[in-house]
């Protein structure tokens, strides 16, 4: 689908230079002289390049339609990420970067969505919160207030953020998996 080089957004995945690119920052520019453009920050799906480029208004863009579809996480062996298509069962193993830093999060049987451009999978999206117990953190001490004095905390995948004074060894927390931060205790 066609779109104007100024209607870009945050989110957008186009065909460019012969490849596929998600925008990730938009810049909207009027200099003094010419005409106003758009400044984006591109991210290739593929290989993970980056790339800054300027779109005019009178440019036109291929803005690409991903097909998302629902699977389950299975396993990991080697760099291998083993996924399960909930509808036909068939499995798909992808390799640990295609998900990136998130793969820390991924827990067997989580529920993730994995986006498809031609029948290739491109990215694999992971739940906004995931559930995850503290096996590492300094005593609670009696009195301490909910005030904007964290201490540091592992996870049980490893992951170290930070947690309120209140929160203790072997507590379920709700971790943002984007953001990688405390969110609250889980019931």
């Amino acid at each position: 689908m066609k779109i104007n080089g100024n209607a870009i957004r945050p989110g957008n995945v186009i065909e460019h230079k012969g490849g596929l690119w998600v925008a990730i920052k938009i810049q909207h520019t009027q200099p003094g002289k010419g005409g106003a453009y758009l400044q984006v920050e591109l991210k290739n799906l593929r290989d993970g390049t980056k790339l800054n480029e300027r779109f005019r208004a009178s440019e036109s863009v291929d803005k690409v339609r991903l097909e998302q579809k629902p699977y389950q996480f299975l396993f990991e062996d080697g760099g291998l990420l083993t996924f399960m298509d909930t509808d036909t069962y068939e499995q798909v193993s992808l390799n640990r970067d295609m998900v990136g830093e998130q793969a820390v999060y991924l827990q067997d049987g989580m529920d993730v969505e994995i986006e498809f451009h031609e029948e290739s999978p491109l990215t694999v999206i992971l739940p906004e919160q995931v559930i995850l117990e503290i096996t590492e953190t300094e005593p609670t001490v009696k009195g301490q207030t909910a005030a904007s004095s964290y201490k540091p905390a592992i996870l049980e995948n490893g992951v170290r953020i930070m947690v309120p004074p209140f929160c203790g060894v072997g507590e379920k927390i709700i971790v943002n998996t984007e953001t990688t931060e405390y969110l609250k205790r889980a019931d």
